[in-house]
This record gives C-alpha cells, structure tokens and sequence, in this order.
C-alpha cells in the first residue's frame, strides 16, 4: 500500500483524491501545509505528493520549492484551474513531475501514478534492501504476506531509521503518543495501548511492593480513557506475567495464551490481538498491545519482529527519560532544600563563579548585584573568600570557624568550607560554604547565664540572710538581756553558749565562702592521711556537737602521706562528717575506712565515710553535691559543694553512693596532689 500525501488548505480536494483512488492501493493522508507534512516528507514516507496549487495562490511555487527541499525524490502532481505557460515553466523548474487541470479525473490521476510506479519499479528492482536483510529473505518466503507487504517492509524500514530520533525525546508522554499516531499511518493499526512499570525514585515517590508490580497505561489509541483510567497489567498474572514470562511477543490464539483464562480475559477487554514486550537490553519494562488492521488483517510476524525491534529503541529512551526526571526531580528536591536553609549556603565552582546562593547567602553576604542580580564571588567578605580559594587549591576541608563581620557589629556565623571532588580527583571541581548565624543563640546563652546568676545570686541571698539570721538571732536576744540579767551566772552560761554557736556557725560560714571563692590556688604541704581523718573529726564535732558521738576509723596504711593543702582538705573531709553526724543524732556513729589503691603513678587512696543515718536514693545522690541543695531545714546547702570543689582541685573525686545506709567517698590521687 502506497501513502499519498495531498497538501490542501481545503479538505474537500483531499476526499475528491480519496475517492478517485482505490482504497486498497493508496492511502491519502491529507495535511494543510509543508510544516505538517514535514515529518512525513523528511524521512521519505509519501511516496508520491498532489498539490492543490490554486488555493495555495502564488505560495504554490514557495510550497514546490519547500518540498524539494525536503524531499528530493518524491513525484509532486500539482493541480490548477488554468494553465499558464510561464507558471507551468516554473512548476517544473523548481521540481514537479506533472501538472494537471482540474476538476480531478480518476483514469487520468491512476494512469499517471501507476506510470510514475512503474518507471521507479526498475530501479529498485536490481537494489539491495537496507535494514535487516534477515528478515526482509523470510518475508519474501512467507507467502501469506503477499504483495501488500512488499510496501510495508520498505516503511517498516524507513520507520526503523526514524526511531532512534525519539530517543531524544525528554518527554515520555509525548513522544510515547507520537510513536502510535506514526504506527497508525504506516500500519493502519487499528487499537494500541502502551503499559508501563515505571520505577519511582527514592528521594521523591514511595511506592507499596504491589504498586511496584504494575503496568499502568502510558499512551494509547483506538480505546477509551475512562477504561484505562481504571485498568492495569501485573506481572504477577495476565498478559504481563506472560509476556515476562516468556520475553518474546505474546499472541492471543497461541498455546500459552489459550491455557490463561486471566490471559485471555485482558485481551477481549482491551480488543488487542497481540501483546510485544518492551525491552531496554536489561529487562522487560512494559507491555505493548495492539489490535489488527483498521481493514481487519492481522499483523504479520515480520511487521511484529520490526515493531519489537522498535520498542526496543523506545524502551531506552524511556529509561533515558526517567534517569532524566529521576535527576532533574533530585536536583530540584536538594535545591528547594538549599534554598530554605536558614544557614547560608554557597557552591563557588573552581573558576571563582557562583553556582549557587541560597536566599539566606543572599541575605546575610552583601547586596545583589546590579547587572546579574545574583550574588557574585566579589560580593563575599574578603576573608570567606580568601578561604574559599584556599580549599580550592588544596583540596583540603577547614575546621569550622568563627567569623564576625566587620559590618555588622554583634554579628557572629559558624562557617564551614567543603572541597567537592569527582572520582578519584585530588583537584576539587567545587567548594561548598556554610555560615550558620549564631548571633541570636549567643544572645541568648548570654541571658540565659546571667538569668541563671541572677538566680543563683537570689537563692545565695536568700539562704545567707537565714543562716546569718540564725546565728546572730540569739546573740541579738542576749545582747538586749545583758544589762538586766548579766549578774545571773545561768545567763552568762546561756550568753556563753550562744556566743559561741553563733561565732561557730558564722566561722563555719566564712570558710565556705572561703574555699568556694578560690580559684585553684594550693598550699603545699605534705602530711599523713591518718592524722587529717582525726582533725577532721574534731573540727566536725566542734560545728555539730553530739552527745555520744563516736568514730570507728580503719586505717591500713598508717604510714600513707599526701601532699595538698591541708586545711582545705581538712575543711572538705570534715563537712562531710558534718553530714554524717547530722543523719542520725540520736546515734551519731561515723565509720572511716581508708583504702589505697593503685600502683606507681596511678596510686590513690580512697576515704570511705560511713553513717547510720537513712541513706540516699538516686535522685538525692545526683542532686546532693548541686548549691544549695540541702534535706534539712537549717543550713546553706554548701558543705558537700565546698568539698566537691577542694576535692577536684586536687584532682580527685567526691561519690555520693545510693544506699540505705550513708556512704560517702573521697578519692585523692596521691602521686597527682604531690606532683
């Protein structure tokens, strides 16, 4: 069958054309201008042209002279009302084959095209065909192709030459509706549907393992959008687990498909006659169904092996397109990312050019610029720049740093430099730079400290006013009774007492602040750890006396010495007693174990401080060393904190241990306090 192109402005010249030629040999495909008709003049599909030259007015020559540009071998026919000997002279100057008047008399148009077949027939007679001459040799056994195939193998070859034009395609959608709209005009197929599995990318669609097993309609012709709207292929059953079953085309009356009630339930559906796969060389990615002829014929098997080669071709463009759509959607996801980052975010390419500025690198570095409106390598501080080229030429990422504008007093960013490298490249193609403000976390770390002395200061008022309150309150009371009750020898015992509890206290209270508001500063002064547990004892009964107080103290090694500041650790081991012969006043027993540990420039020793009081939970043992943390009500809540840090200064550690009973241990590396 033979494709006749008639260009017409009008469409009724087009069916005066169909009508006088026989629908079996010819087919007329009407188009209005050269632009329409280009694809099928460029690529040689029409194999003879008629034009209507009187409606085209004096553009019937441009039109002429564009077709012979496209096509240099085709036959024109072009027809006119009258003739004129000086429009004639030029028509087939400028290429056509014959003029002809209207109206258009059907003998006279046949014999001419059939004159115009027989004089190319010799020719192309003693050719040898192109394409696959494999498949051309088996046609020409194949009988029940007969002399309509003869025509379809040479479109069927010039359609192979075009395919690989579609693999240029970037739009799946599009050229999948072209590719059937092109085999409709070659083959006259009369349905077609294409269904695709088409994966989803991992940083932008999530998909179930069923949905993963799909074929979903991509392009189809001759059959309704509503039925493809609500019908898919699986590979699991149906045509698409045949067809990926067996890798090759899939007919409706062969065995397999017989044998599959899904099989041949999907066909009668979708009207199709055959199923072709859709390979990309790796794998089967889609199923291509097709029906007969528009006239009712089957596809022969060399129509189906070409179509199969062509899905082939098909099938990469597709996997070309969605590596595209798979990239483009990835690097349109990072660059939304980039672009809301609050921290500023700069790529500087190794020619120093910009390549990307989020809003926030925009904001926070200089203007735009005027002429591009971008943000230049020369609007960057000098500095960032300058480091910057450093990382470009040494390959070498910087520590993060802190950089404060000279601009912007009170500003302060933490900027980070990034060399990006390809492959095994020592040579960074890119540097990405980072600036997170911090100015405002700063400010606020700022108030948050000075809330947080304020009310440490407030609480250290607070507790001061009450233990100074408490001591000087009976000394107060007896200083008003003096001059009244000073002969009464009970109350000058009474004023003795109390002087001396207050100037305890209040001394007690002065050595805390004492210790707290030194900073590392050590006597040193070398004695033994023994005699340190008695005079820490004795200082804790003067500040807490109890009657019936006793101290079990075990000491293996009566010969150990340290070397430290000993009234400050005297200080810190008696306020721990302190604590201890408070737990428990109706039975104040202290026990003191002593136990070294350790050897050479490890050795240590470990003071144990025992109670019979009721111990500490958990949460107590975590918060007792904390200021002004305190289960009594009297007191600062200072001792154990004072300890903590003379203990630490010498470098060694205070452990409250969760227990029933209270335990308390100091540990003091001997050889670190001497050294």
């Amino acid at each position: 069958m033979k494709t006749i192109l008639v260009l017409s402005p009008h469409p009724d010249f087009a069916e005066a054309v169909r009508a006088c030629l026989d629908a079996e040999q010819y087919r007329v495909v009407h188009r209005i201008n050269v632009e329409e008709a280009e694809p099928l003049v460029v690529h040689g599909l029409a194999g003879a042209c008629i034009l209507d030259a009187d409606l085209m007015g004096v553009e019937s020559i441009w039109t002429i002279e564009r077709l012979r540009r496209r096509d240099k071998k085709s036959p024109i026919i072009a027809y006119t009302e009258l003739t004129a000997a000086d429009w004639e002279e030029e028509a087939f100057l400028h290429g056509v084959t014959h003029v002809l008047t209207k109206p258009i008399r059907a003998k006279l148009l046949n014999a001419v095209l059939n004159r115009l077949w027989a004089v190319s027939a010799a020719p192309r007679a003693t050719q040898v065909p192109t394409g696959n001459t494999a498949i051309f040799t088996r046609a020409a056994a194949d009988p029940g192709a007969g002399e309509r195939f003869v025509n379809a193998s040479q479109t069927l070859d010039v359609l192979r030459d075009f395919s690989p034009i579609l693999t240029h395609s970037l739009d799946a959608e599009a050229m999948l509706k072209q590719f059937l709209q092109f085999l409709r005009d070659i083959l006259s197929v009369n349905r077609a549907a294409i269904f695709l599995n088409r994966p989803c990318s991992p940083l932008t669609e999530v998909i179930s393992p069923e949905d993963a097993r799909r074929l979903r309609s991509a392009a189809a012709i001759g059959l309704a959008n509503g039925l493809l709207e609500h019908f898919e292929l699986s590979l699991d059953s149906g045509i698409g687990a045949q067809v990926t079953k067996l890798g090759r085309i899939l007919r409706r009356d062969s065995d397999e498909a017989r044998a599959d009630a899904e099989v041949q339930k999907e066909f009668e559906l979708l009207g199709a006659q055959v199923a072709v796969p859709i390979p990309n060389r790796d794998t089967i990615i889609g199923v291509a169904i097709f029906d007969g002829r528009v006239t009712g014929e089957p596809l022969v098997n060399v129509e189906l092996e070409l179509i199969f080669h062509l899905l082939e071709q098909v099938g990469l463009a597709l996997r070309n397109i969605w590596l595209h759509d798979q990239l483009a959607g990835n690097h349109e996801m990072m660059t939304d990312v980039l672009r809301e980052l609050n921290s500023a975010c700069i790529v500087v390419g190794r020619d120093l050019k910009v390549l990307h500025a989020n809003k926030s690198a925009r904001r926070h570095f200089g203007r735009k610029n005027e002429r591009t409106g971008k943000l230049e390598f020369s609007d960057l501080p000098p500095s960032l720049g300058g480091k910057i080229y450093q990382v470009l030429k040494t390959g070498a990422a910087l520590e993060p740093f802190r950089f404060e504008p000279e601009n912007a007093p009170g500003t302060v960013y933490k900027v980070s430099v990034i060399p990006f490298q390809h492959g095994n490249s020592s040579v960074p193609v890119s540097a990405l730079l980072t600036a997170e403000d911090l100015s405002e976390s700063e400010q606020l770390n700022r108030l948050e400290v000075e809330a947080s002395s304020l009310r440490l200061i407030r609480s250290m008022s607070y507790r001061l006013v009450n233990e100074i309150g408490n001591a000087v309150v009976p000394l107060s009371t007896h200083h008003q009774l003096l001059s009244e009750h000073f002969g009464d020898e009970e109350f000058r015992k009474s004023l003795d007492t109390a002087l001396g509890e207050g100037v305890r206290r209040i001394m007690r209270l002065n050595n805390q602040m004492r210790f707290l508001a030194r900073d590392g500063h050590l006597e040193q002064e070398t004695f033994a750890i023994g005699t340190l547990v008695e005079e820490a004892y004795q200082e804790a009964i003067k500040h807490q006396p109890t009657s019936g107080a006793q101290l079990k103290f075990e000491n293996s090694s009566k010969s150990l010495v340290v070397v430290g500041d000993r009234a400050a650790l005297k200080h810190a081991l008696s306020e721990i007693m302190i604590n201890a012969l408070q737990a428990n006043p109706q039975n104040p027993k202290i026990g003191v174990t002593l136990k070294p540990a350790g050897n050479g420039a490890e050795r240590s020793i470990t003071i144990e401080v025992n109670d019979t009081g009721g111990g500490f939970t958990v949460e107590a043992a975590k918060k007792i060393p904390a200021p002004f943390f305190t289960t009594r009500n009297v007191g600062l809540g200072l001792g154990l904190t004072v300890s903590q840090k003379i203990i630490e200064t010498h470098h060694g550690k205070l452990e409250i241990v969760p227990s029933e009973s209270g335990v308390v241990r100091m540990s003091l590396p001997v050889e670190a306090a001497a050294a």
